[in-house]
Formats: structure tokens, sequence, C-alpha cells
């Protein structure tokens, strides 16, 4: 993160919205930090464009407070705060060029032509747009193009924050991958504040500095992306967060668990569990091992390889352990060399599994 802990430049404090009867946002408290990058996801419905909307000055709060860089702006407008939005749709204005384009916030601002024009060629080369692109019409772009062109006229704004409203949504799977590094790189280079709204863990995991889950209004967990993967707050963030296993188990004392969706005995993270206490054990794919014969983990079950995926540079295994399905996942390299339909041993130590509450 490019920004400190004590440099808060957007801070919420008890943000609720209402439409009717309906709660959007329920009290939610935030610090957005000066030059970092923060993704907000969730599933529809759970409150993010609506954040994001109060954010930007497009929507005012029913209750609470929103404040930039100290100043409470719940009723500035938009276009009164130096904030600056990409949306989906990008916005671009089709009858004009790129160079129109981009330009079109520094005519507002009434800067010379001449100043219009040279920022505008600066942009298109930290966009990776060449400089032929000037003339050309936004329209004969791709969509690749066009996503740089917006990205350039919200930085001609020179704003202190862009917010970006799933941005890279209707791109196919290529592009999309490429811009995604292509943002981390622009936020560096730029230094400036991103808070991104998306649908997608893999955009958020890429590319954050943070990341807040949402849902049903609230902020379920807020961290850095490793904070949220490996160390989930309840089990609606661990399985938002990836491909994971879990387990229902009960606490029997002496740091063991009773799997209670298997005939199974497995070690705890948590020693200190209180004798039956129920509660979800959460163990990820690419911890699990294949134990070959002689070999022990701290926990260890007998199942049969149902199927294999592979994914690139890695491989994926569903294991079927009684009726319980479990994803088991390595890299190319250390592969599963045997046959599907056999019967395996799998295994993971404690410290590499999460015990979380019993709260959905």
């Amino acid at each position: 993160m490019s920004g400190t802990e004590t440099s808060v430049v957007l801070r919420l404090e008890g943000i609720t919205k209402k439409f009717g009867d309906f709660v959007a946002l329920n009290g939610i408290s935030l610090d957005i930090y000066d030059g970092e990058f923060l993704t907000i996801v969730g599933p529809s419905g759970s409150g993010k464009t609506t954040m994001i909307r109060l954010l930007v000055g497009m929507d005012e709060p029913t209750a609470g407070d929103i404040y930039l860089k100290g100043e409470r702006v719940n009723d500035v407008p938009a276009n009164k705060r130096p904030t600056c939005m990409v949306f989906q749709s990008l916005a671009l204005f089709p009858h004009r060029s790129v160079g129109q384009n981009i330009e079109f916030p520094l005519k507002i601002r009434k800067v010379a032509p001449a100043a219009r024009r040279a920022r505008a060629v600066e942009l298109l080369a930290l966009l990776r747009l060449p400089a032929d692109c000037y003339d050309k019409n936004v329209t004969q772009c791709s969509g690749g193009e066009q996503q740089r062109v917006a990205l350039a006229r919200a930085l001609a704004f020179d704003p202190e924050i862009l917010f970006f409203d799933e941005p890279l949504a209707s791109l196919d799977f290529r592009l999309r991958k490429t811009l995604e590094k292509e943002l981390k790189d622009l936020h560096r280079a730029t230094g400036k504040t991103f808070v991104y709204i998306t649908h997608s863990l893999e955009e958020a995991m890429i590319m954050s500095d943070r990341i807040a889950i949402m849902r049903k209004g609230r902020i379920e967990q807020i961290g850095t992306p490793d904070q949220i993967y490996n160390a989930p707050t309840n089990r609606f963030v661990a399985e938002f967060m990836g491909e994971v296993n879990l387990f229902r188990v009960r606490a029997t004392g002496n740091g063991r668990l009773e799997a209670l969706e298997i005939d199974a005995s497995l070690a705890s993270p948590d020693e200190e569990a209180a004798e039956g206490e129920e509660g979800t054990l959460m163990v990820r794919p690419e911890v699990i091992r294949f134990l070959a014969a002689g070999e022990t983990a701290d926990c260890v079950l007998e199942g049969t390889i149902f199927n294999e995926y592979v994914l690139g540079s890695r491989v994926q295994y569903s294991v079927r352990v009684g009726e319980k399905t479990l994803s088991v996942e390595k890299l190319r390299e250390d592969r599963y060399t045997g046959e599907i339909d056999t019967k395996v041993l799998i295994g993971w130590n404690a410290e590499d599994s999460r015990l979380l509450g019993s709260e959905s």
C-alpha cells in the first residue's frame, strides 16, 4: 500500500442508506488510505454499488457521515469533489475523437488547447496507446482501447481518488487479464487512491492492497488479500474467497475435532476449543497432499479419486470421502500419478487449517 495507516483520505462513519423500507447499507464505518488500491467485492445485492455512489457523491446517505480529508462531504455533489468515476459502460462520447474524449475534463476547466493536447498525448503514452490514436474516432477503437481512453479521460481530470464500477466486466477473458495488470501498474505509476468495485474475486486478489467483503449491506471483513484468503472470519468469507473445503465439526477435547459429515477425527488448529463447541474447519485445496505409504500428517483421510481437472500450471482433483467430495490442488510437477477411481490417502497439517465459528 502506497499510503500509511495515518493518512486517511476518505472516512465513512456509521453510514446507512435506505430506499423506503429497504436498508441497502447498514451502519458502515470504513477508512480509505491515501494512495491505496481498495477493492470492494460481494454478491449481487450486497450494497457495493450503493456504497460507491455515496463515496463519489452521486447519492447522499440516510444517516452517518462521509469525510474527505477531514471535511464532511455528505451533501457535496460529485462535480464538486476531487474524485472521478470510471463506469462499466465507459460513457465515452461516440461522436468525438480519442483526443477530444481525453481532453473533455480539461476543456470544461478552460485549459488552453495546446496544454490540453500535450496532456492528452502524455496520457496516451501512460495508458500504452499509440500517439496516432489521438485523431481516431473512439468508435473505431477496440474494447481494450476504449477502456484505456476512459482511464485517460479520468486521469486528465487529475482526481485525488478514482472510483471504478466493474470497468472490466464486459471484456473478454484475455483482455481482462491484461488490463488487470495494467490497472495495477497504473496505480503504482500514478500513486493515486483507487477504489474498485467488482464481482470478481480474481480481480480483487490480483490488484488490491486491501479487499472489503460485503454482504447484506455490511462489511464482513476487510484486510489484505493474504489475510482474507488465509484467515477468513467466517464461512461466508471463506467460501467467497475461492475454492475451499469446509467440515462441520465438534470439539471433543485434547485438540481433536469430530467431523460431523464423515466418520473421522481431525486435529484442531485451535487446541483451546471448548469440548462440545461446534464450528467449521476450513482447509484450502492446495494444503492437502497425497500421502505415500508410511507417510503421516496431523489429519489423514481415506478417499477415492473421482476426477482430475488440468488448470494450466495447476491440477485439481475431486476426492470422495464417504458422501463428501473434497478438492485437492497440486502444481503440475507435483500432480498425482495414479489412476482415477483408486483409493488414496490424503492429509494436511493442523496449522494449515482454520477453525471458524458456527455462524455462517
